[in-house]
C-alpha cells in the first residue's frame, strides 16, 4: 500500500511530477512478485490524483457520499491513470481508495491530512485550513464525514496545485515549498533557534490574535514533543469524527514514525481505543535527525508490515 504523497504535485508542473514518480514506481512494481496488488491512497501532496474522479462524481448528479474507503475509478483522470499504467506495466495489479482503506477488518489506514483541521501547531497549512473553515463557517467540531473534511481542505489543495502549475519547472533536486518549510522548522527544532526567535518575535502574541479571530485553537509551541503529541491528538479526533471503529489505525503525514521503543504507548492510543501507528516519511530531512540519526523517528525508510493476523509492525526497510 502506498499511503499518500506518492507524487509531489506541489513543486512544479504535473508533467515533471509524473516523470519523476514514474521512474520510482516502475522500479517498485518490478521488485514485487508478479500480480501483487498495490493500493494507492492519495494524500494532500498528491490530492490532484483524485481530480478527474471527483469531477466525474459531481457531473453525474448527486454522488454517493465518501465512505471510509471509497473505491476510486483509476481512469477518472489522466494523472492517476498514468500512475496505474506504470505500475501495471511492471506486473502489479492496482486499485485506489480514498480517504482511507480497510487492510483488515480491524485495521484502517489513511494518509492523515485530515488532521490539519484539528492540530494545534501553527504551521502554514493549518493556518490556511483555519482561515478557510472560518470563511465557509464550517467549524472543525462539526466535521462528521469525509465530505465535511473535503469541503474545507480540497479548495486549499486546488489553490496550491494551481500555483505550482504556473511555476517554472523545478531544478533537479531543488526542494519545493513544503520541503523548505520542513527544513526551516527542523533547523529550529535541532538548535532551538527558530522557536526562540519566533517566540521573541511575538509568536505567542500572534497565536493569541489568531485564536481570537477564530482560526485556532492553536498553541505557541514548535518543539518536537508538541509536534508529535499534536499530531496524535488530532488523528484521534479524526477517528472520532469519522466514527472509525478499528483496533489499529495507520497514518503518515506528520513525518514522525512511531510508536518507537522509547515512546510513551499511552500517547499512541486514540480516544476510540484504536492503537495508532505512523509510517513516517521517505524524505531525507537531516535537520530533524539529531545526534543519533539511526535512532531518529524522522529517518527515511519506515513502513508498516501487516500479516493476516496479529498487530501491525513498524519496520524500517533500509535497516
Amino acid at each position: 500500500m502506498l499511503l499518500g504523497d506518492v507524487v509531489e504535485f506541489r513543486q512544479g508542473p504535473v508533467r515533471d511530477a509524473l516523470a519523476a514518480a514514474s521512474r520510482v514506481l516502475a522500479a517498485l512494481a518490478q521488485a514485487l512478485p508478479s500480480g501483487r496488488e498495490v493500493v494507492i491512497v492519495p494524500g494532500n501532496h498528491d490530492h490532484y490524483l483524485l481530480d478527474g474522479w471527483l469531477m466525474r462524481r459531481s457531473a453525474a448528479g448527486p454522488p454517493p457520499p465518501l465512505g471510509l474507503a471509497s473505491e476510486v475509478d483509476a481512469w477518472g483522470g489522466e494523472p492517476l491513470a498514468e500512475i496505474v499504467r506504470v505500475l501495471e506495466e511492471g506486473g502489479a495489479s492496482v486499485r485506489a481508495s480514498y480517504p482511507g482503506v480497510w487492510l483488515r477488518e480491524d485495521v484502517w489506514a489513511t494518509h492523515g491530512h485530515y488532521i490539519d483541521r484539528h492540530t494545534t501547531v501553527p504551521m502554514f497549512e493549518r493556518l490556511a485550513v483555519g482561515g478557510m473553515a472560518r470563511a465557509l463557517r464550517r467549524p472543525a467540531e462539526e466535521a462528521r464525514s469525509a465530505e465535511d473534511y473535503e469541503a474545507v481542505l480540497a479548495p486549499i489543495y486546488a489553490l496550491i496545485h494551481a500555483a505550482a502549475q504556473s511555476a517554472r519547472s523545478a531544478a533537479a533536486g531543488a526542494p519545493g515549498a513544503s520541503a523548505q518549510a520542513w527544513e526551516a522548522l527542523g533547523r529550529g527544532v535541532r538548535g532551538g533557534g527558530l522557536r526562540r526567535r519566533a517566540l521573541l518575535g511575538g509568536l505567542g502574541g500572534a497565536v493569541a490574535v489568531l485564536n481570537r479571530a477564530g482560526i485556532g485553537p492553536l498553541r505557541a509551541d514548535l518543539t518536537q514533543t508538541e509536534l508529535r503529541r499534536a499530531g496524535l491528538r488530532a488523528f484521534g479526533q479524526v477517528l472520532e469524527s469519522l466514527s472509525v471503529r478499528c483496533d489499529y489505525a495507520v497514518f503518515g503525514h506528520t513525518h514522525r514514525a512511531g510508536p518507537r521503543a522509547h515512546d510513551r504507548r499511552s500517547e499512541w492510543v486514540a480516544p476510540t481505543g484504536a492503537r495508532i501507528l505512523n509510517t513516517g516519511c521517505w524524505v531525507h530531512e537531516p535537520a530533524f535527525l539529531g545526534p543519533d540519526p539511526q535512532r531518529s523517528p524522522y529517518r527515511a525508510g519506515f513502513a508498516v508490515s501487516l500479516r493476516d493476523a496479529g498487530p501491525p509492525e513498524l519496520i524500517n526497510l533500509l535497516d
